[in-house]
């Protein structure tokens, strides 16, 4: 039978990782003002271009919420069924979903984050499958693909394979901007699921063993840390306790920087960081996976950028985690927005999860 996909983008979704906003719900005139570009639209077109040989009966929005994405991944055949305001708000994705719903699709594929997933399932429910083209900042919930690729091939094979109740998380960006994660569960929808291409949710390791583990993973850094090197630490609380034992200020969600014992960025955005590197080409970027979730890069560290990265070097990437983490995280993923930088990671990871005690992780790569 052949498929019938509602397809909407959020066009600024994304817009606040790079330039270090850590969200872009309710900020996208100082994500502009910082000098952020749009990116979903470029990850849509990553996942659309895939299908465009496929039998797929596309229903989208107008313009940029949609038409324009279907058209530079070499779609010619859809129904425009809503035009949303300029600029699109959240009404726009609620209105469109309820319009796909009237159209009888089978399934609902957004392109945003955590807030477009709220917005979907708030019309949605559980009345059809719906599927998120990873193009937020944190993409908490458990409703995404994890990676534009995989994407794909869930929604050509959406239909054939098993759908679970996927959770999506409220995750409040004033609190995540301030560096206090306050998330909770809004609610659960259904996702098509494929082992190693539908995203997991976040969970959140504060056990006492966790604790110690990080006093030893940081210990061990210290230790190891070289002088006349400049270190990029990434988001989360294993990271920021390298900085604690250091003595200096972390930025629990955001990215550092640290060089010979000091500070010389906090909470620094892409450009700082390729602007450090110029200036101290010796570099490590110290980076933690989300618990569960198993990213590396792509998911809350998009200030570590592609461009970030090559400069650095993928050879200079110091992963850490506890094995509490690791043992809820059987795999790792890299979502940089590079793909062909991706796929240097390599199928494997060094993670360093104690006082000089490591695990190899097998890294996957969703094609």
């Amino acid at each position: 039978m052949r498929l019938t996909v509602g397809f909407l983008l959020n066009p600024v979704a994304g817009m606040g990782g790079a330039v270090g906003l850590k969200g872009t719900d309710g900020a996208v005139a100082e994500a502009i003002r910082r000098g952020a570009v749009p990116r979903s639209a470029d990850r849509a077109v990553q996942a659309l271009s895939l299908l465009r040989d496929d039998d797929i009966a596309w229903c989208t929005c107008a313009a940029p919420m949609g038409e324009d994405a279907l058209a530079s991944a070499g779609i010619g055949r859809f129904s425009a069924l809503y035009r949303p305001c300029n600029p699109t708000a959240a009404a726009d994705t609620k209105a469109a979903c309820r319009t796909f719903l009237d159209a009888g699709v089978d399934l609902v594929v957004f392109c945003g984050g955590d807030g477009t997933a709220r917005d979907v399932l708030d019309v949605v429910g559980r009345e059809v499958p719906v599927l998120g083209i990873p193009a937020g900042v944190k993409m908490y919930s458990a409703v995404f693909a994890v990676n534009p690729a995989a994407a794909a091939d869930l929604i050509r094979r959406a239909g054939e394979v098993p759908c679970r109740d996927s959770e999506v998380m409220d995750v409040d960006e004033e609190a995540y901007r301030s560096g206090r994660l306050a998330a909770r569960l809004y609610g659960y929808a259904c996702v098509p699921f494929i082992p190693e291409r539908t995203q997991g949710g976040k969970q959140v390791f504060e056990q006492q063993d966790e604790e110690r583990a990080k006093d030893d993973i940081a210990a061990f850094i210290g230790e190891v840390m070289l002088p006349e090197t400049l270190y990029i630490v990434g988001a989360g609380s294993t990271t920021a306790r390298i900085l604690e034992l250091l003595g200096l200020p972390a930025t629990l969600l955001g990215v550092d920087a640290v060089r010979n014992g000091e500070v010389v960025a906090r909470d620094a955005d892409e450009q700082t960081l390729l602007a450090l590197l110029d200036e101290y080409p010796r570099a490590k970027i110290v980076a933690s996976p989300i618990g569960a979730q198993g990213f590396v890069l792509g998911r809350g560290n998009q200030q570590i950028s592609p461009g970030v990265l090559r400069k650095a070097g993928l050879r200079n990437l110091i992963v850490v985690a506890t094995p509490g983490k690791l043992a809820a995280t059987p795999l790792l993923y890299v979502d940089s927005g590079d793909p062909a930088l991706d796929r240097e990671v390599g199928d494997s990871l060094q993670v360093i999860s104690g006082y000089r005690i490591a695990q190899r992780r097998r890294v996957v790569h969703p094609e």
